[in-house]
């Protein structure tokens, strides 16, 4: 299994590199001001930092329980990124329309958006990060 300053590392350089790239993006396809968006688009990751990490831990504890090693499949990969954005859009919704001042629908649509571009981004960046940084030696099933 990982450890904590892993962990942290891997939330930290998810939320870094994804805000970079969602931000401008966001306010382009939004027509919303690239400030309005880039606050969204902070509080969102300061709260999906919290959640990438106490969701991987308790999804590698599962891992490990059911299966015996929390090496990923490429379906566990897509499961694993699927129950992370449905998560996470569950929280971030209310916090969206309010203060952007659209419609519960309207942020819903954002939030949507939101989560199919992170959908794909947690795809490839957590397969990136465990070639990058493997799960240590004692971890791989035999």
């Amino acid at each position: 299994m990982r450890n904590t300053s892993d962990r942290i590392r891997h939330a930290i350089s998810f939320e870094v590199i994804g805000l970079i790239l969602i931000t401008p993006l966001g306010a382009l396809a939004f027509d919303k001001p690239i400030e309005a968006i880039g606050v969204v688009a902070f509080v969102s990751a300061t709260i999906a930092t919290g959640w990438n990490y106490l969701y991987n831990l308790i999804f590698d504890h599962a891992l490990l329980r059911l299966r015996g090693a929390v090496q990923k499949t490429v379906p566990i990969r897509v499961i694993h990124a699927i129950l992370f954005e449905a998560g996470l859009l569950l929280v971030l919704l209310p916090f969206i329309a309010w203060y952007l001042g659209v419609s519960l629908l309207e942020a819903f649509l954002m939030d949507v958006s939101f989560a199919v571009f992170y959908l794909v981004y947690a795809f490839v960046f957590n397969w990136a990060y465990d070639v990058i940084f493997p799960v240590p030696q004692g971890n791989k099933p035999t």
